[in-house]
Parts: structure tokens; C-alpha cells; sequence
């Protein structure tokens, strides 16, 4: 028995470093100063395999040839209208195989990409786009009613719709027709390095409206293949993407897997986990993309017919819940379940490329000078790293918790952090400084993990004012600045509660109003001024806020106390999904959310 152990053991570290060794091979040519930008290599792989299918999407299949010729109309258009190196294009559109022909074709001319949130509406919409200092906007006209909400509001943004002309906008479909599906030349980029912006993908912060991280060239580049060694991924494979592709795990991570190794990617306008065994068997998809959320859908689903009867090898993905792992690994009998730690904008990733439930990742000791992660103490009072008698961070032992943190190294294209776009403020802090000796440098992930004595590990809570929900990440000073603009309202204080049945936490918000609300009004309000992920689901009323010493918001307490109307004498609402009106959280609202019969 000792013997079988020790080989199993040996087994899975010799697995372990053949993975790690695939996976440099697969980025090892990256440099921040190279010359051999995204499209460059796009073009090469298009040219390899221009008769293959690249994308398959609603019954309708795109060659790599056809996708290349695709991108080259948007990127004689972006030329046609006068865009330069460095401009920007916001891209507001559903999942569709143009959301892809669009960002690649723009690279093409050294257009950078701002690619927004889908369900973003009003004062979060304006802010993305204008953030990123857009010259230019292309809108899916299937967007036309969350548009709608900041139609007019940006002079001096061209405004571009497709698949149908929305007002005031021009005829984006008719001007692509005009243009040519030759390759433009590789002079509009040649200035370029790979070390400059390709991509703004974006990310909530700590505090107020989203954050457009920088994706360099090398960057985005080598998001695309983090994942072709870990997931067996090759030519042959259909890869299926039902995730938003406006974040970096859909969009860059799922279709890298594809386009990189020359497969074919099944993409999805959005995840329906009654369609999903259908597809994945129809489709014969050998790996997917998920989210958590994903997971919990198709658990908490009825057994569907197909759901074992499926080709799969792989998947890869993050936020997946032990217990909701657990289950699905049993269920569903997928032979490598791929969970990730990372962040678009950080410099600290790791993989559990050998399906350790529960963990986010391992380093061994043997390996861990290859890696730029450490954990440090944190005070928790103060939401900051712990300092010792001599001013610096200490390291944490095994299982204890604290913040994970990421050296940064310029020339290193896996360590460096490239900040926020037009951000200095937001970017500097997340930069620790004399951490462990004085000059060095490292990036904060506001992330609480802990490592066990194998090297593998866990994440276990985010810092700050940032909680997950619906699988989006919402700021709680955003939600709480819009509260605080609806008449009556005074002040609030915003947070996450878990609720059984859904993975994240809901929002819920303390609010202290100077006057009788309007409940029905206040419901229309929120849902107008706030994306669906960030409506709080909760509302506690009380008379005077619980603040610390340092006159900030008491959370902690509250999140411990969450919504029982039965232990808590405030009064409560709730948002109802049927009726989409705040409602009272009565004892027997409250006992059906317990058992799951009414969920969110």
C-alpha cells in the first residue's frame, strides 16, 4: 500500500512538471520588447489552417480564413474613419463571431480595444467608455434598450451600430461593405511592441466604477495559451464557450485555447444550462469554459439524458465551490476539472492542474523560486498587510490565511502589471512597496488565500469593498454612491451576504433615510441605474450607521448577522425577481430562500 502511494505520488509530480514545462514552451517566445504582436501571430495561424473551422455559433461555421477576412474589413473600416495608433474603440456587443473579427481586426492597425460589459447601462456604461478615452463605439443592436440610456450623452464619440442602425448612430454593416478583406499593411503597427496596449478589459476595483485593466500585446497573448498544456488541448478539439467573451476567461482564455492550437471553437451568445449538455453532446465539444456559477446551474438542474454520454477530457475555469465541485465531479464524470487563480490586471496566476479539489493552484517548494507569489500577514481591522517591528510584510505559515501578492518584473511578460488605463490613482494602489527588503516592488491582488503543506492552494475570501455576485464583481461604493442619489436617502452602507443555492454573495445594503421611501419608486430607480448583478437584493433600514474608530463603515458584523427578519428587529426588503419590487422580507420569504424555493 506504501509502495502504490509513493508511486502515485511520483506519478503526479512527474505529470506536475511535465505541465509546467508545456506550458512555458507554449509562452517562452513572449517579450515585452518583441516586435511580433497578437496579430502577427493571428495571421500566421489563420494562414496554417485557412480551410479549418474556427468558430461554429448558432448553426452558422467560420473558416480561419474567413474570420481573417472578417477582421481585415474592420480594420480598413478603422482606417476609413480616420483612426490612428493608439486610438481606442469601445465594443458594446452580445457573444457573436464579429465581437472576435472586431478586436482582432482593430489590432491589425494598432486600434486598442475597450471591450464593455454587455449588461452595463446609464452611468456605469458612460463611465466605461469614456474612461478609456474612446474615439470611437461600436454597438450590437441587440444592446439597443441598455444603450438607449446613455444615447446623446457622448459628443465626441462616433457612434457605430451593427445588425441594424440604432439613432444617431451610423450604418456600421454598410460601411464593412465598402471596405476590403485584403490583409492592411503591417506599417499602421509597426511602431509597436509587445509590450504596448492591445486590450482594455475591466475589472471592479475596491472602490468606485470599473477599472479598464491593460492588456499588452504579450499579455493577451500569453492569457491565450496559459491553458493549452493544462487542458490536453489540440487541433482537434471543439472547445465550447458559453461565457461572456467581454471578460479575459471567455474572451481571451477560451478562444486562445482554440485559435492557438487550430481547433474549432464552439461559441454560445450566453450559457442556458438546459441547452448545455445538448450542445456539448450535439457538438461533440471535447473541453469547455465555465465559471462557478456555471456549475451550480447544472447541479441544481434535473439529470438530463446526455449528461454522461459526452466526449469531454477537460475544463478549466475559476470560482468553483468545493462543495458544488464535489458534486459535479460525481455527477457528470468530466475526467479533469481545471480550476485557476487570477486576475486580468494582476501578475500573480496559478492552476490546479492535477484536479486537487477544493484548491486554486500549487507550488511545491522545490519550484517555488520559479514563482513570484508569496502570502503575507494581514491585519484584518485595517485591511492591510501586517508590518513587523522593522517595517516589513512577514510570510505566512502553512494554512494560515493572508493576502496574495505578485513581485513585479518588468521584463518578465508574466510578472509585470501594466495598471489601469488613464488611472494612475486607482493603479498605485495596488502596488506594495519595501516589502520584504527595501526597493523591492509588488502588486496587491486583494485576494485572502492559504497554502497547505503539499504546496497546493485556496482561496478563501476577497479584501475590501468588492463581492462577487452572478458571477460579475460589484463595487459597493459604486452601489452605495447610487443609492445615496435617490431622494431620502441619506447614507448607505453596502455589502455581500451568502444565500444558500447560489455561489457569491447577494448585496445587501444598510440604508439610514431622512424620510419615508418609495419602495416601488426605488425599485424602478435601482434597476434603471444599476446593472442587474448589482441591484441589491437586500435592504435593512436602520435609524443611525455602526462605525469604526476610524469612522468607517462596521461590514463585518453585519455579514455575520445577515438578513433573518427573525434575529434582526430592522426592518427588511427584499427584491422580489418576480415582481422586481422591494418587497418586505417576511419570516416565510425568508424560511423559502432557506430551502431554496425561491431563488435568485
Amino acid at each position: 500500500m506504501q509502495a502504490m502511494g509513493l508511486f502515485s505520488s511520483i506519478q503526479r509530480e512527474l505529470t506536475y512538471i511535465s505541465t509546467l514545462r508545456r506550458t512555458n514552451e507554449w509562452i517562452k517566445d513572449l517579450s515585452p520588447e518583441s516586435t511580433t504582436l497578437l496579430p502577427d501571430h493571428w495571421e500566421s495561424i489563420c494562414d496554417q489552417n485557412n480551410p479549418r473551422p474556427a468558430i461554429i455559433f448558432e448553426g452558422k461555421t467560420w473558416t480561419y480564413g474567413q474570420l481573417d477576412g472578417r477582421a481585415n474589413l474592420y480594420a480598413h473600416w478603422a482606417i476609413s474613419i480616420g483612426l490612428k495608433t493608439g486610438d481606442v474603440v469601445a465594443l458594446f456587443m452580445q457573444n457573436r463571431p464579429d465581437y472576435l473579427a472586431a478586436w482582432y481586426g482593430l489590432a491589425k492597425v494598432g486600434v486598442i480595444v475597450a471591450l464593455i460589459n454587455h449588461n452595463l447601462q446609464g452611468p456605469s456604461l458612460l463611465h466605461c467608455i469614456t474612461i478609456a478615452k474612446s474615439k470611437a463605439a461600436i454597438i450590437g443592436f441587440e444592446l439597443a434598450d441598455l444603450w438607449a440610456s446613455v444615447d446623446g450623452q457622448l459628443p465626441d464619440v462616433s457612434i457605430w451600430s451593427s445588425g441594424g442602425v440604432l439613432p444617431h448612430s451610423n450604418d456600421l454593416d454598410r460601411a464593412l461593405n465598402a471596405q476590403s478583406n485584403k490583409r492592411p499593411s503591417r506599417a499602421y503597427r509597426e511602431m509597436l511592441l509587445a509590450k504596448d496596449p492591445c486590450l482594455y478589459v475591466y475589472t471592479s476595483g475596491t472602490t468606485g466604477n470599473p477599472k479598464a485593466a491593460c492588456l499588452s500585446h504579450a499579455r493577451t497573448q500569453a492569457l491565450s495559451r496559459s491553458f493549452i498544456a493544462a487542458t490536453k488541448s489540440g487541433p482537434n478539439d471543439r472547445v465550447y464557450c458559453p461565457l461572456p467573451i467581454y471578460h479575459a476567461t471567455g474572451g481571451i482564455c477560451a478562444v486562445g485555447l482554440a485559435f492557438n492550437t487550430g481547433a474549432t471553437l464552439l461559441l454560445r451568445r450566453r450559457f442556458s444550462a438546459t441547452q448545455f449538455w445538448d450542445d456539448i453532446v450535439d457538438q461533440e465539444c471535447t473541453i469547455f469554459a465555465y465559471i462557478g456559477e456555471m456549475f451550480r446551474y447544472l447541479v441544481s438542474a434535473p439529470i438530463h439524458p446526455k449528461e454522461r454520454s459526452h466526449k469531454l477530457k477537460s475544463c478549466f475555469g475559476n470560482g468553483l465551490r468545493q462543495d458544488v465541485w464535489a458534486r459535479a465531479q460525481e455527477r457528470f464524470k468530466i475526467p479533469l476539472i481545471v480550476e485557476f487563480y487570477g486576475s486580468t490586471e494582476g501578475n500573480v496566476g496559478m492552476a490546479n492542474i492535477d484536479g486537487k479539489l477544493g484548491a486554486v493552484g500549487r507550488i511545491p517548494s522545490y519550484l517555488k523560486k520559479k514563482f513570484n507569489v508569496e502570502l503575507v500577514r494581514f491585519d484584518f481591522e485595517h485591511e492591510k498587510p501586517l508590518r513587523n517591528e522593522d517595517g516589513f510584510c512577514e510570510r505566512c505559515g502553512v494554512d494560515e490565511v493572508g493576502e496574495a501578492i505578485g513581485r513585479i518584473d518588468d521584463d518578465n511578460i508574466r510578472a509585470r502589471f501594466d495598471g489601469y488605463a488613464n488611472d494612475r490613482a486607482g493603479s498605485d494602489k495596488k502596488l506594495l512597496r519595501d516589502v520584504f527588503e527595501y526597493g523591492d516592488l509588488w502588486f496587491r491582488t486583494g485576494d485572502l488565500l492559504r497554502q497547505d503543506k503539499l504546496g497546493y492552494f485556496y482561496f478563501v475570501d476577497r479584501i475590501g469593498d468588492t463581492y462577487r455576485w452572478k458571477s460579475e464583481n460589484v463595487s459597493t461604493n459604486e452601489v452605495g454612491e447610487v443609492l445615496c442619489m435617490f431622494p431620502g436617502i441619506d447614507q448607505a452602507n453596502v455589502y455581500g451576504v451568502d444565500v444558500p443555492h447560489t455561489d457569491g454573495r447577494a448585496g445587501m445594503a444598510v440604508i439610514l433615510a431622512s424620510e419615508l421611501l418609495d419602495l416601488e419608486a426605488l425599485s424602478t430607480y435601482v434597476r434603471s441605474e444599476l446593472p442587474g448583478f448589482a441591484v441589491p437584493v437586500f435592504l435593512r433600514f436602520q435609524p443611525e450607521m455602526d462605525i469604526t474608530g476610524t469612522f468607517k463603515y462596521r461590514k463585518l458584523e453585519l455579514v455575520n448577522e445577515g438578513f433573518n427578519p427573525s434575529q434582526i428587529h430592522d426592518p427588511i426588503v427584499w427584491m422580489n425577481p418576480d415582481t422586481q419590487l422591494y418587497e418586505p422580507l417576511t419570516a416565510q420569504v425568508y424560511d423559502a430562500i432557506q430551502s431554496g424555493h425561491i431563488r435568485f
